[in-house]
């Protein structure tokens, strides 16, 4: 069991309770990353469904949990030959902190009957480059379990030149070896650093909504994160996130509603 395992580890209960302990080590600077609370539920999730694989998870994130005990509570809505539908609740100290609903189903490896492509280029990963390690004090703590190899324009907000755009783009892989698979993706899609920061917005940008899709089981290697968003306005802002893996095929894809530079 890898550190990501154990950190996303859901333990059974019962048929609608699993016991969970949420991991320091995945912190954004006090809150926890949403990603990775995402994977945490979808474990519980698929463990008790009779399907194997998270293929869509729409999650509101109500208010922001603490590392330590937790539990996810399921109520099964629906269940089909080919899909599982459900809903999860994280709840800590009895109060509701995300509520998810979920679909499991199947998947098998197949060649996609049609595919688009990447909507941007990526340089070759040597051409790209690693955000500074945090400051302790700063109390992030997610970058010490993941590496990402960013496009260097779009990091540029670190000293005073953002491009303008909402933008972000990297090569993603967990610090522990590790291949990627749907909890992997989980994380992957919500890894990257907010895209209003390219546009030149700062601050911490707290998640409302995130739906993500996981569209094929991914090979090993790197995957390939890009992200961009549509619309910055009155405080709010979107931000989609296309998931590629090292066979060049489309894994994940996911759309999230935050809020613009918070404290």
């Amino acid at each position: 069991m890898t550190k990501f395992d154990e950190a996303t580890q859901a333990i059974r209960v019962d048929e609608t309770t699993y016991d969970v302990c949420l991991d320091p080590g995945y912190s954004i600077g006090g809150p926890l990353n949403g990603g990775y609370l995402m994977a945490v539920l979808l474990r519980a999730v698929v463990d008790a469904s009779p399907h194997d694989h998270p293929v869509t998870t729409s999650a509101q994130f109500l208010r922001a949990p603490r590392p330590g005990p937790a539990q996810v509570r399921l109520e099964k809505i629906k269940t089909g030959r080919t899909a599982t539908m459900a809903r999860a609740t994280l709840v800590q100290e009895g109060v509701s902190f995300i509520e998810a609903l979920v679909t499991t189903a199947t998947l098998g490896d197949v060649t996609p009957d049609w595919t688009d492509g990447p909507s941007a280029a990526m340089p070759p990963v040597e051409r790209c480059v690693k955000l500074p390690d945090p400051k302790p004090e700063s109390g992030i703590t997610l970058n010490a379990q993941v590496e990402m190899f960013f496009d260097p324009p779009t990091i540029g907000w670190l000293d005073g030149r953002p491009t303008g755009r909402p933008e972000a783009r990297a090569y993603f892989r967990l610090a522990e070896p590790q291949d990627p698979d749907p909890y992997v993706l989980a994380l992957a899609v919500d890894a990257l650093p907010p895209v209003v920061f390219s546009a030149g917005k700062r601050g911490w940008a707290p998640t409302v909504d995130l739906t993500w899709h996981l569209r094929a089981l991914p090979a090993p290697g790197l995957l390939t994160l890009i992200a961009g968003g549509r619309l910055i306005s009155d405080g709010w802002f979107d931000e989609d996130v296309e998931v590629w893996d090292s066979a060049g095929r489309l894994v994940a894809q996911s759309r999230q509603l935050a809020r613009v530079g918070r404290g």
